[in-house]
């Protein structure tokens, strides 16, 4: 009798001690459905949403701050290298919020599976019916007219107020992708025949014909990009695949046989694959901006291995579309590609601000890891990155605003002018980062009150850099034509920067890894070719022109190669 009065009295005292899970409190909402999109009928109960729950990391800003600490010249920490432990003491989750969700799920039925390296993400499926009283949601089936695909969102949510702090946010809730699958930010425009080219690999004087037709050796005598093979086969750069966008391995040969003879034509490039990814080889499965990313990093980084990361569709992320998936692909390294350059993104008010600062926050882990990351800053110019609609402000792309990244911008012409299309501007998300602070200052005081009220005169700025956007003649399913966009410039600024790398880790030191702190002092930005004519138009307005020192059109210039290497100490 005792023992079963025992036994109540503990179960009892377990269940008063346990949080409340009934008092809720409204997570994320957002008052606008995006452009584009049509508010429709309730969800069906009966739909499986699977979502996942981002928890709160026990010391991201402690990381944040060493990522800057390693990466800028002249701190005691410059060049080092954090181990995998070391950033899961900073970016895995305290004990205590994994034991509160775990329970609030468990006491829902619902069973979850880490999803994340740190231990960060953790993924689950419910039917909508339990979302929404899980959520205090109204799930709802939003419609895109213009392409007929339809999303369920939700413009609320809750989560127990026992759980605020714990939990950074669900996912897909309030975010909307792109309807046009995941957004190529730099889309190559319509192949057209190539001018006639210069073949003097050897002459630092650009051909004429680099006005019309930019290839490698327009690049090698415009930048001073060196032809010489690299010599360290540790020093890896490695592109992103995204979309079925495939690159064809006989398209890079015919590429090199017309555009670097001099390199071996049996160049390859390797792959690595994850999300049920592939790399189909015959000529109509190669996609544009694949070829356009594998050949203008094979054909710039002599001698660098390059790796193409093809990203399938069975995501893990949901509806990040694999963005999650392929930062813990390579953090789950010993030894991740010092560079990575990407060419997709979005307008940054299509999805949550909490996604937004979560996603940048896993370049920050992998930036721990002394790998730079790379993205093309897009192509609508101030309107975003491909679209013209726009109504009283300017629209920020992302990932561009996250300042642990490197955004390239656009330029075009032998004397380089900024390509109209090239995005720039400044986040509504992420305020402006220390190192970029001067020279944003200095360009906002010389820009005076134009566009005005258009633009958060105190975020992230971006582009950060730029390279030829325009007239980068490619080889696609065996014919060779010309294209243009931003995801021309991020591939050939980060081959740059792998040849750095190599001279770098050839003379003993570290890699470059996160540029930004190096690219805004002194000695970084002095190493660049300023752009000072252009804009880039949009909203009704012809955008920000560019100026002398940093502007949000081209950032801090073009790569100049012989004078990054004297600034990085070579």
């Amino acid at each position: 009798m005792r023992t079963g009065f025992t036994l109540l009295a503990m179960f009892v005292a377990a269940v008063a001690g346990s949080p409340s899970f009934r008092s809720m409190l409204v997570l994320e909402q957002r008052s606008d459905v995006p452009d584009g999109f049509v508010k429709g009928a309730p969800a069906p109960a009966t739909d499986i949403l699977n979502l996942r729950l981002a928890l709160k990391q026990t010391n991201i800003s402690g990381l944040q701050s060493m990522l800057l600490d390693i990466s800028t010249p002249g701190n005691a920490l410059y060049g080092q290298t954090l181990t995998n432990e070391e950033i899961e003491s900073f970016a895995a989750p305290a004990p205590e919020t994994t034991s509160l969700v775990q329970e609030w799920l468990a006491s829902n039925g619902i069973t979850s599976k880490t999803i994340s390296v740190t231990g960060d993400w953790i993924q689950f499926s419910i039917p909508v019916s339990q979302a929404n009283t899980l959520l205090e949601a109204q799930f709802t089936v939003f419609n895109h007219p213009e392409t007929g695909k339809q999303f369920t969102r939700t413009l609320t949510y809750s989560i127990p107020a026992s759980l605020q702090g714990h939990i950074d946010l669900i996912h897909p809730t309030i975010s909307f992708e792109n309807p046009f699958g995941l957004p190529v930010v730099a889309s190559p425009k319509v192949l057209t025949p190539p001018a006639r080219r210069s073949t003097n690999l050897e002459s630092r004087a650009v051909p004429a014909s680099c006005n019309t037709a930019v290839t490698p050796s327009c690049l090698q005598a415009l930048y001073g990009i060196p032809a010489t093979l690299a010599t360290q086969a540790s020093n890896q750069l490695a592109v992103s695949g995204f979309i079925d966008q495939f690159a064809n391995q006989v398209d890079l040969t015919n590429f090199l046989a017309q555009f670097r003879p001099d390199l071996a034509p049996s160049t390859f490039f390797l792959l690595q694959t994850l999300d049920d990814g592939e790399n189909p080889q015959t000529p109509a499965d190669a996609g544009v901006e694949a070829n356009l990313d594998i050949q203008y990093t094979v054909g710039v980084a002599s001698g660098v291995p390059i790796t193409f990361i093809s990203v399938g569709n069975d995501f893990q992320d949901g509806n990040l579309e694999g963005f999650l998936d392929i930062i813990n692909f390579l953090l789950a390294m010993d030894t991740p590609p010092q560079v990575l350059t990407t060419s997709y993104g979005q307008n940054e008010n299509t999805i949550s601000a909490a996604l937004a600062v979560k996603l940048c926050n896993a370049y920050v882990t992998l930036g721990a890891k002394r790998t730079s990351i790379l993205f093309a800053s897009g192509d609508g110019g101030v309107a975003g990155s491909q679209t013209t609609r726009c109504t009283k402000s300017f629209l920020p792309t992302f990932p561009s605003g996250c300042p642990f990244m490197t955004s390239v911008g656009g330029t075009t012409g032998i004397t380089e002018t900024a390509a109209t299309f090239s995005s720039g501007g400044f986040s509504n998300v992420f305020a402006q980062p220390s190192y970029q602070t001067a020279a944003v200052e200095a360009y906002l005081s010389a820009l005076g009150k134009t566009n005005a009220g258009k633009f958060n005169t105190s975020g992230r700025a971006f582009p950060d850099v730029s390279a030829q956007a325009e007239n980068v003649q490619i080889v696609v399913g065996g014919e060779t034509g010309a294209v243009a966009g931003t995801s021309c410039a991020s591939p050939i600024f980060a081959s740059v920067v792998s040849l750095l790398n190599d001279r770098l880790i050839a003379a003993g030191q570290p890699a470059l890894g996160f540029l930004n702190p190096f690219l805004y002092s002194a000695v970084g930005s002095a190493a660049l070719n300023d752009i000072t004519t252009g804009d880039n138009p949009g909203c009704g307005t012809n955008g920000f022109p560019a100026k002398a020192g940093w502007d949000p059109v081209t950032g801090l210039g073009t790569p100049n190669f012989s004078k990054l290497l004297t600034a990085v100490g070579l």
